[in-house]
């Protein structure tokens, strides 16, 4: 990654992915799975993470959202788009909450690689954005 997109991402608070982005990191994750299995995924995903609390919890809408309550604070929405029967697409949007300083050092960007690593060892990877 070049040193301006490093920069980009430490001096901002949020980060979240999509089919298209620019970096190809952040790009929408697509599984071989159905709807339910990963939207399930997901929720125990999140529920896994230290001090993590799920606040809600929209099956049909395919929306997620987790907290966590110590350290830097973190609002997590994890967004669960079934594309075609057992292909399902997930994005992260990952927001932190400084006290200090208006950002975070790219640590949102982090937190959605790590969930990603995490969701693609628990469910069958096809690709990414404009890849799959």
């Amino acid at each position: 990654m070049s040193m301006w997109k490093k920069l980009k991402y430490a001096l901002t608070n949020h980060c979240e992915t999509r089919e298209n982005h620019e970096d190809a990191e952040l790009r929408s994750h697509y599984y071989k799975a159905a709807h339910r299995a990963v939207i399930d995924a997901v929720k125990e995903l999140l529920a896994s993470l230290p001090d993590a609390e799920l606040l809600s919890v929209s099956e049909e809408r395919g929306e997620l959202c987790a907290q966590t309550r110590r350290g830097p604070k973190l609002f997590i929405v994890a967004t669960v788009i079934s594309v075609r029967p057992f292909e399902t697409a997930v994005d992260f949007s990952v927001t932190t909450e400084a006290k200090f300083l208006p950002f975070d050092f790219g640590r949102s960007r982090a937190v959605i690689l790590e969930l990603y690593r995490k969701l693609d060892g628990r469910l069958p990877y096809i690709g990414s954005g404009l890849n799959s």
